[in-house]
C-alpha cells in the first residue's frame, strides 16, 4: 500500500481554522495551535451565550414591565398574579413592548386585570 502524506489535508484544515479566527487579536489569528484553541473557546462561548441571551432578555422584559406597572400604581408580581386570575394571556415580551411603545394600552391591561 502506498504511503499517504498529510500535506494537502493538513494545510486545508489549518486554513479553515485560521479563516474562522480571522478577526481575533495577535497569535489567535496567526498561529494554528493558538487559533484552534481560540476557535474552540469562542464556539463554546457562542453556545453558552445563546442560552444566556434568553435569560437576559427575560430579565429586561420584567424590569420594563415592573417600571410601567409602578407608574400605574401596582407592582410586577401583583400585575402578573391579577392577569392570571382574570385569564389575560399576554407574554412578557409583548407586555414589555406595550409598556415602552404604548403606555395607554398597558394601562388598559392593568385596568382590565384589576391589579391594585
Amino acid at each position: 500500500m502506498a504511503r499517504v502524506k498529510t500535506g494537502f489535508t493538513r494545510r486545508q484544515r489549518h486554513k479553515k481554522v485560521l479563516k474562522l479566527t480571522k478577526g481575533q487579536y495577535g497569535t489567535r489569528s496567526k498561529l494554528y495551535r493558538r487559533a484552534n484553541e481560540a476557535r474552540l473557546k469562542s464556539l463554546w462561548f457562542a453556545y453558552r451565550d445563546r442560552r444566556n441571551r434568553k435569560r437576559d432578555l427575560r430579565r429586561l422584559w420584567i424590569a420594563r414591565i415592573n417600571a410601567a406597572a409602578r407608574l400605574n400604581g401596582t407592582t410586577y408580581s401583583r400585575l402578573i398574579h391579577a392577569m392570571r386570575q382574570t385569564d389575560i394571556i399576554i407574554n412578557r415580551k409583548m407586555l414589555a413592548d406595550m409598556a415602552v411603545r404604548d403606555p395607554d394600552a398597558f394601562a388598559a391591561v392593568v385596568q382590565q386585570a384589576g391589579a391594585k
